[in-house]
């Protein structure tokens, strides 16, 4: 029976074997499913060249040389045929993507080769007026170029506490145009005569009573009609352009030229889009309004498209976004600095709720976002014109975007025409709006950019205008809150990291532009010599904007000095001559600082916040941390002090910490100036040696360490994937919530790991009641600690599972806080969810949890409530390391890592001391240990100290080397590549392990067999002797 037994057995594993190496894709965690739905079959791809050419001719290249199949020319009938392009549309079927594309991108020509993607916009509905915005239907989308929503109705029944406030509102909305004093303008004979107004949306229809000067209807999209039968596009063109009395627009001369590039279905293509810029161009239209957007800054075919737009001296006018109240939600193209972003504001000058704030995300993590909006104007209950005839009223950014729109119309038609091009461009219009704008007394910075556009100030800017160069904002006043929040929430100190302040360069002189010499600090009184600036600018300035970044630090013999610095920095810059011009342009802009100064803080009230293991969307599939919402997919916000987690740092310096942030890694921080090191929501991987100098820092240095995480499990990972339309592929996230088997190689040496559990539930602790949101389990924790345990359900795929063989929701007791001391001084505090710091979607915050857990960190203050004899552990929480959370091998996770093949190093946003070197204790500190490939910084220059850029530059280059242009792609990840699947050792060596070990079982279970066999044979002998 045994040997049976025995058999069966071998024959089961071999058979296993066989099974795991032959079929190994059928185990959905290791390798999600490429094959697509079987009606897919090809997609359209965009290859984009080198240079302008003919349609046929391009074709004709590509057919001469790519003779393969595999893939057609598709045929653009649309008004942009008859002029030269500089993209090709073909078909490529999907088993042969990769090759063909390979072939196409080894052409001479060819700049690159991308899909042409789908965008899709909706209708904000009433009730979805906050804080809904890009993802608004709640379905599993692309996470690729999704736009913004549009302009919304507000709500029909609203209370009847309201009425008297519609009804007045009623009698000024009807006249918008007179809030800006458009109508003194009008009296002067300037109404936008002879200026050609293109208006993307969704198109308009012919002999409209409310336009006088409807010049041209174009059709982009693979509907046959001209025609707006959704009405969004003739109500931004009434915005503009209407002459209704009920529903005027502020230029009602201007030239209108409707761009239909959306369907009725609101669906829209790259290619849509390319072809229409370029008619655009070759139409020489004036100004541009764009009243969508969304959140990927990494759709270069589009981005660069914007930038050669401009660069053609087209006015582009663009909504900032629908996404707000919430911070780090500007939509591209709004958010780029050659295009004028818009907000929205109400008739009380109150920033609306809908708008999107800054600060842009693009800079993150090394640099700090720049300023947008640019300015802000009226986008609630705006009146304009009807599909046929008639007024309503709407609202929206989108709504806003034209008034700003309708303004410049205006604006350009003082300048007489023969005069335009030598005056206009994007870069002067947007220094008379942003010099012009009055600003709000309640606002900051990041929520209304300049402030309320003003017509008339604009107008005497423009009126006397001579090309010159600007900074934007020309002012950082640490004395004037809130306009200068977050930076006027917390004032300078010897020893603490550069605050980086992030200007834009407007260049009225020409589309490019250089900065001629360094930048200069030049203080007011001997006290600015206190005062270290390094300063990161643009290379080259184009088109007509560039960034200037201010690394400021005060030295270390101001450790004691209280007071203000004032001064100014000055910036040279120069452009090629203009027309008529013999000398090349030169101009001298200048930056204001006011700063305040304060004596360095003790120890424990520093907190070091990290930025630089943080990865947020574009460029991957970066889960939400709450999964319980619906309407947001995407982790997009910048997960930064000063976006979404905004009120938090608000709270912190309301406690009387000083918070500052370390977008480099653990090696470029000294831990004996800080009290606590703050980790939130994080995703990216460790460095060993980040990993080793944390040890070090908080068993022998005495730093405090909190970690908040988020939930992370595989199996509920591959659960969220959905097949992408776009790229013919299954798209799962890159991560979960947080990277929580980096963060327990972090831990471990501490005894310290979080599970896979996805927890939910409301409790109470302090009395306190919160909300546990998606957040992970305690799964490892050392004897002596403190823990906390509270009744959830873990929804993940394996709870589920459980609590389904449980016959119901169970709830159980899980770990979910842990604090304990650690080495000499130093103490941790864990936490298994981010959600209640998060101001994107926050249920309860845990802010009161936060202070009493950094009083613990950094004074060894011990709440007595978290420290109670209950929750002390006795014995350790253990568990074994193979069941910890492992890491996805499916993914190349490198592509979105600042860790993974990459190399450790100090950026600019550290200390002087360690840029361009790999840390403190890693590096002895001077000019001949600086990496190669980067500029040495004098360490003993004095105030006036500059330095360009002391890293490499990331560009977007072609494959001869050639840069595609604005230099601010140096801030950007790199190449945006697709999570197919690779061969790993996880894919081969668990089939080869279980094959050879059904090798030996049947091996052993031959030789027991012989041996048996011999004794029966030499017992068979020794009888036959015996009875002989």
């Amino acid at each position: 029976m045994s040997r049976r037994l025995t058999a069966l057995t071998s024959f089961i594993v071999i058979l296993l074997s066989y099974h795991a190496y032959r079929f190994p894709n059928r185990n959905p965690i290791s390798t999600p499913s490429l094959t697509p739905p079987p009606n897919s079959t090809a997609t359209n791809h965009i290859i984009r060249f080198i240079q302008y050419n003919n349609a046929h001719e391009l074709r004709a290249y590509l057919e001469r040389h790519v003779k393969c199949s595999g893939w057609k020319w598709v045929e653009r009938r649309n008004p942009a045929a008859s002029f030269p392009t500089d993209f090709a549309l073909v078909t490529i079927e999907d088993r042969r993507r990769d090759f063909l594309i390979g072939e196409f991108g080894k052409l001479e020509l060819v700049k690159d080769v991308s899909l042409d993607l789908s965008y899709q916009r909706v209708v904000l509905s009433a009730h979805e007026e906050s804080g809904a915005g890009a993802f608004v239907d709640g379905k599993k989308k692309r996470p690729g170029k999704i736009f913004t929503s549009m302009s919304f109705t507000e709500r029909e029944n609203s209370a009847p506490a309201n009425a008297s406030w519609r009804r007045s509102l009623m009698m000024q909305k009807s006249q918008v145009t007179s809030l800006f004093g458009a109508d003194a303008l009008w009296s002067k004979g300037y109404t936008g005569a002879k200026v050609k107004m293109a208006i993307f949306d969704t198109g308009i229809r012919a002999n409209h009573p409310h336009f006088r000067n409807i010049k041209e209807r174009t059709n982009w999209t693979n509907e046959d009609t001209l025609n707006d039968n959704l009405g969004h596009g003739t109500f931004v063109a009434g915005v503009i352009a209407g002459q209704d009395e009920e529903c005027l627009g502020f230029a009602p001369d201007t030239e209108i030229y409707a761009f239909r590039v959306f369907t009725d279905a609101q669906v829209s293509y790259t290619s849509w889009f390319l072809d229409a810029f370029n008619y655009a161009i070759a139409t020489k239209m004036d100004v541009l309004n764009l009243s969508i957007g969304g959140p990927d800054y990494l759709d270069l075919p589009f981005v660069e498209k914007v930038w050669e737009i401009t660069a053609n001296n087209i006015i582009m006018v663009s909504a900032i976004g629908n996404d707000g109240p919430l911070y780090g939600t500007l939509n591209n193209p709004a958010d780029q600095s050659d295009v004028i972003g818009v907000g929205g504001i109400d008739y009380s000058d109150h920033i609306a709720s809908f708008s999107s704030r800054g600060m842009s995300t693009w800079e993150i993590p090394h640099g700090y976002g720049r300023v947008k909006p640019d300015v802000v104007a009226y986008g609630r209950e705006i009146m304009g014109s009807k599909i046929s005839t008639g007024c309503k009223s709407l609202s929206g950014t989108s709504v806003a975007s034209p008034v700003v729109a309708g303004i410049v119309c205006l604006l350009v038609s003082i300048i007489p025409e023969s005069k335009r091009k030598e005056i206009l461009n994007p870069g002067s219009m947007k220094q008379a709006l942003v010099e012009g704008a009055s600003k709000l007394s309640g606002p900051n910075m990041y929520e209304q950019g300049a402030g309320r556009v003003d017509l008339l100030e604009s107008y005497q800017i423009l009126k006397s205008y001579k090309p010159r160069a600007s900074i934007f904002p020309s002012v950082l006043d640490y004395m004037d809150c809130p306009y200068s929040w977050p930076f006027c929430r917390q004032p300078l100190y010897a020893g603490a990291m550069p605050v980086i302040f992030n200007v834009t360069i407007l260049n009225g002189m020409g589309v490019i532009g250089y900065v001629d010499g360094p930048p200069m600090w030049l203080p007011d009184s001997e006290e600015g010599n206190l005062l270290s600036i390094q300063f990161t600018y643009s290379d080259v300035i184009w088109p007509w904007t560039g960034y200037l970044a201010l690394h400021m630090q005060i030295k270390e013999e101001g450790v004691h000095f209280s007071g203000e610095i004032e001064g100014n920095v000055t910036v040279n810059v120069c452009s090629p001559p203009g027309q008529g011009d013999i000398a090349p342009r030169k101009s001298a802009c200048i930056l204001r600082l006011k700063l305040k100064v304060v004596p360095t803080p003790q120890r424990s009230q520093r907190v070091l916040w990290d930025q630089f293991h943080s990865i947020k969307y574009p460029p991957g599939y970066i889960p939400r941390d709450s999964l319980d919402v619906r309407n947001d997919i995407l982790d997009w916000h910048g997960d930064h002090l000063h976006t979404n987690f905004h009120i938090m740092f608000n709270m912190l310096r309301d406690a009387g910490y000083y918070v500052e942030t370390l977008g480099s890694p653990f090696t470029c921080f000294d831990a004996n100036r800080y009290g606590t090191l703050l980790l939130v929501d994080l995703e990216d991987e460790y460095f060993a040696e980040e990993i080793k100098k944390l040890k070090d820092d908080i068993m022998i240095n005495g730093l405090g360490l909190v970690v908040f995480a988020d939930w992370y499990n595989v199996d509920s990972m591959m659960k969220m994937k959905f097949f992408d339309d776009n790229t013919r592929s299954w798209w799962t996230p890159v991560t979960g919530g947080a990277n929580v088997p980096a963060l327990n190689d972090l831990l471990s040496p501490f005894g310290i790991a979080f599970g896979d559990k996805i927890l939910n539930g409301d409790f109470v602790i302090n009395g306190e009641q919160s909300r546990y949101a998606s957040g992970t389990d305690v799964v490892k924790f050392p004897k002596g600690g403190y823990l906390h345990r509270f009744p959830f359900l873990d929804s993940s795929e394996s709870g589920a599972t459980q609590n389904v063989l449980l016959s119901g929701m169970s709830k159980a007791d899980s770990p979910i806080l842990g604090l304990v001391e650690v080495g000499e001084e130093g103490r941790i505090a864990v936490y298994g969810d981010s959600n209640c710091l998060d101001s994107s979607h926050m249920v309860t915050n845990c802010y009161w949890l936060l202070k009493k857990i950094l009083d613990f960190t950094a004074s060894n203050i011990r709440d007595p409530v978290l420290f109670s004899d209950s929750s002390r552990q006795d014995k350790a929480l253990q568990l074994d390391d193979n069941q910890l959370p492992s890491r996805r091998t499916d993914v190349n996770f490198s592509t979105y890592s600042q860790v993974v093949d990459k190399e450790l190093i100090c950026r600019s946003d550290s200390r002087f001391e360690v840029w361009a070197t790999k840390g403190y204790d890693l590096h002895v500190r001077g000019r001949n240990h600086r990496l190669p490939g980067y500029a040495a910084v004098d360490l003993g220059q004095g105030s006036n100290s500059t330095s360009e850029v002391p890293f490499k530059k990331i560009k977007s280059v072609d494959k001869d080397g050639n840069s595609l242009g604005n230099s601010y792609l140096g801030y950007l990840y790199g190449d945006d590549q697709l999570d197919f699947p690779e061969l790993v050792a996880s894919h081969w060596l668990l089939p080869a392990i279980v094959a050879g070990s059904g090798f030996l079982v049947l091996w052993s279970f031959w030789r027991i067999r012989q041996k048996r066999r011999r004794r029966r044979k030499g017992s068979g002998s020794f009888n036959r002797s015996a009875n002989s």
